[in-house]
């Protein structure tokens, strides 16, 4: 495993000076066991049964056929676990900071994936294209809640490589191949949280025995709210709504669920 840029969080969600520098260098940084323990045991079940009874699915037919499925019944927001994971207060301190300034809610994806998942090619997930201004930062939180180990798919991510303005594809003809200066997490523990700067290419590498343990993964996005930016879900309004309505984020965090930080969906800012 090469070496994270990692940062251990017991002393309180507050990133010293040279923290911060290696996430705006290297363009991540690691948490291990970042998530309380109670938090993880009520997010796994819920993980269990987005999976198992279909949520997922019909959440994914909701993106891909909206005239036929305008939302779906169930949000992952909906899930109480899911719900808080999204405002967990020293998330949103760390995201804060890293941020230099306010942010919005941008997504959320959960997953339970089998140990023969296939990998995911380098990609990045910044919203605006490579020739709009991208100096406003986007950040992606990836909580693994059973960690990472070699019986399960690893993390790669190239640091450095949200500095220049690529599209999202732009290394994907490299499949999930080793690159040149690349990180590998494998080794967390349970509750750990990776904070990604969007634009940072990273991929998912299979196992390669195809066998271990199903991978508890879960993706929340933010974005600053200095610039407008795309949704990637249809019924993102009611997305929105719906997390006001249940009071995530509180009023510390007024301008979380708010619209007015994104443009109509299929259209670019």
């Amino acid at each position: 495993m090469t070496p994270p840029t990692t940062d251990a969080v017991a002393a309180g969600p507050q990133l010293a000076a040279d923290r911060l520098d290696a996430f705006a260098r290297d363009g991540y940084l690691v948490l291990p066991g970042f998530l309380p323990a109670d938090l993880v045991a009520r997010l796994r079940p819920e993980v269990d049964r987005w999976v198992d009874q279909g949520l997922r699915a019909r959440s994914i037919a909701a993106c891909i056929d909206p005239e036929q499925h305008p939302f779906p019944e169930v949000m992952e927001l909906e899930l109480p676990a899911h719900g808080e994971l999204i405002a967990h207060p020293p998330l949103l301190d760390l995201i804060a900071q890293v941020m230099d300034g306010d942010f919005a809610f941008h997504h959320l994806h959960s997953d339970r994936q089998a140990p023969d998942v296939p990998g995911k090619a380098w990609h990045h997930d910044y919203e605006r294209g490579p020739g709009t201004d991208r100096s406003a930062p986007m950040v992606h939180a990836l909580h693994y809640l059973d960690g990472l180990e070699p019986d399960v798919s690893a993390l790669a991510v190239l640091p450095g490589s949200h500095r220049a303005a690529a599209d999202k594809a732009g290394l994907a003809h490299r499949g999930t191949d080793r690159l040149p200066g690349e990180a590998v997490l494998d080794s967390l523990p349970a509750g750990s949280t990776v904070l990604l700067h969007s634009a940072l290419f990273h991929a998912r590498r299979p196992q390669p025995s195809g066998t271990g343990r199903p991978r508890y993964f879960v993706d929340a996005s933010y974005c600053s709210t200095r610039t407008v930016w795309p949704p990637v879900k249809p019924y993102w309004r009611h997305m929105l709504a719906r997390a006001r309505e249940l009071g995530l984020g509180g009023p510390r965090w007024p301008e979380l669920f708010a619209e007015r930080h994104f443009s109509e969906y299929g259209t670019a800012p």
